[in-house]
């Protein structure tokens, strides 16, 4: 018995973080699509994740929250738009981006364009946020009600 309990205790250790991280698209139209049919905002974020600091920092302190990742479950479908200068993307991923980078109009990372979920854009938010979560979960939740 104390075996079956050590092993429920090592799962859920083990798996309990993988199963409350977010899940960030890579598609686009997939996640457009995908909010139109859940009826939740989409949540694009503009970064340069092996390179820039500030996006790192907004990583390490917001998107990997257990609060953000809760919030973003519920009420938002995430899309990763990623200008990595180390990592490998494929050619269509790099094209999608850098179409979404011209047609908002991206001028720095962190950049989040929040849409819709009829695909509008609602919100630009530039720029590293302080505080952690709570202060984008609150501009979320205003657009979200609005």
């Amino acid at each position: 018995m104390k075996k079956l309990s050590l092993l429920s205790c090592l799962v859920f250790v083990c798996c309990g973080p993988a199963l409350a991280e977010a899940n960030w698209l890579t598609d686009y139209e997939a996640a457009k699509a995908k909010a139109r049919s859940d009826h939740k905002l989409v949540l694009l974020n503009f970064t340069g994740s092996d390179w820039c600091g500030y996006c790192k920092h907004m990583q390490a302190e917001i998107f990997s929250k257990p609060q953000f990742q809760d919030y973003a479950a519920k009420n938002l479908v995430l899309v990763e738009l990623d200008f990595p200068r180390f990592k490998q993307q494929s050619d269509a991923v790099r094209k999608q981006n850098m179409k979404l980078a011209s047609e908002y109009d991206i001028e720095a990372f962190p950049t989040l364009i929040v849409l819709s979920p009829e695909g509008k854009p609602v919100a630009n938010i530039m720029g590293y946020i302080e505080g952690g979560p709570e202060p984008l979960i609150a501009a979320l939740e205003k657009l979200r009600k609005s």
